[in-house]
């Protein structure tokens, strides 16, 4: 079972893809998914990222710190800015930028962890940059929004702020006090958690998209157009970002999955949260978002069998090329 679940899991894109395929021809199949229960699968999904966390990864933070905070900047300096140069660029009505910024402001998203796996990446580094992406995205995602969006839309910052701290510190402090004191219980929890975690993906993408079939059809093709050259710039200038500063193939690959690959369930609970139309109930700033959710999944599982076809030779210096053997053959987390 545990074999089916990793290998269901290996396969998230195919989840996404087929969902809002299915959504678009069937909506009622994922409306039901709504507002509600988008936040608390969320939730869930932050909960499971929190189990995986221990003391001891806090320690290797410190230890290990030039590597992660590379990957740090490059999260928060190349995306909030490429969001809003294609949402410029490319003249995106109003609320279409405004999802497509909001998604590029939001931290490193749990499926980069598992892209990362199959890449044969660093998985141990990109769980510590996913962890510190995601904490300091608490701060970080509403005043990025605030700062880049601001052209477009007043952006309620402390809202956002107050969102982003329930859906994603309470449920990993509580995932993190479980680890401790259930150690038993939440290890065999991670063998279903990363399932969960792209199911309710999955359901959430689909719901957006069902919920806004009319929006997909008029604005689809520049909505994916913008959405492909974000992710796309977005894992380019990640990889290049770490080579500049003389860091191996491992790092460059990681820091690349990790810039590349957005918490984009955050960016669609924030969008309906905050920017849903009082009138129509409508969100359209959460269709980048569920749009981003298939796009980068499909670009980084591309990249990571490219990759995984193409082993590199470390150096292990100093956090360049920080995977051993063992990292390579280490179970999803």
């Amino acid at each position: 079972m545990i074999r089916i679940a990793h290998l269901a899991t290996n396969l998230f894109p195919v989840w996404v893809l087929l969902a809002g395929a299915a959504a678009l021809v069937r909506p009622s199949w994922f409306t039901w998914f709504d507002k509600p229960k988008i936040i608390w699968g969320l939730g869930v999904i932050m909960l499971g990222m929190g189990i995986t966390l221990t003391i001891d990864d806090f320690r290797k933070v410190l230890r290990t710190p030039r590597p992660v905070a590379l990957g740090f900047l490059a999260q928060f300096l190349i995306m909030p800015f490429l969001g809003w140069a294609v949402a410029r660029g490319m003249a995106l009505p109003q609320e279409f930028a405004i999802g497509l910024i909001l998604v590029a402001c939001c931290p490193g998203g749990t499926a980069s962890n598992v892209v990362t796996f199959l890449a044969r990446a660093s998985l141990p580094l990109s769980l510590l940059m996913t962890m510190c992406s995601t904490i300091a995205a608490i701060l970080l995602t509403p005043y990025l929004t605030k700062f880049y969006a601001s052209a477009y839309v007043a952006v309620p910052a402390g809202a956002l702020l107050l969102t982003t701290a329930k859906v994603v510190l309470l449920p990993l402090v509580l995932g993190l006090t479980l680890h401790h004191l259930f150690p038993k219980l939440t290890d065999a929890v991670l063998n279903v958690a990363p399932l969960v975690s792209v199911i309710t993906i999955a359901l959430i993408c689909g719901s957006i998209i069902g919920g806004n079939v009319e929006a997909m059809k008029t604005h689809g093709v520049s909505l994916l157009a913008a959405v492909v050259l974000l992710h796309g710039l977005a894992f380019l200038l990640g990889y290049w970002f770490a080579r500049l500063f003389g860091y191996d193939e491992l790092v460059c690959r990681t820091v690349s999955i990790e810039v590349g690959m957005q918490n984009s369930g955050l960016g669609t609970v924030l969008a309906k949260q905050h920017f849903t139309h009082p009138a129509t109930q409508l969100c359209l700033p959460a269709v980048p978002c569920a749009i981003s959710a298939t796009v980068h999944s499909v670009i980084g599982s591309l990249l990571a069998a490219w990759w995984r076809s193409r082993l590199p030779i470390t150096d292990g210096a100093d956090g360049r090329g920080d995977m051993n053997e063992a990292d390579r053959e280490a179970p999803i987390a």
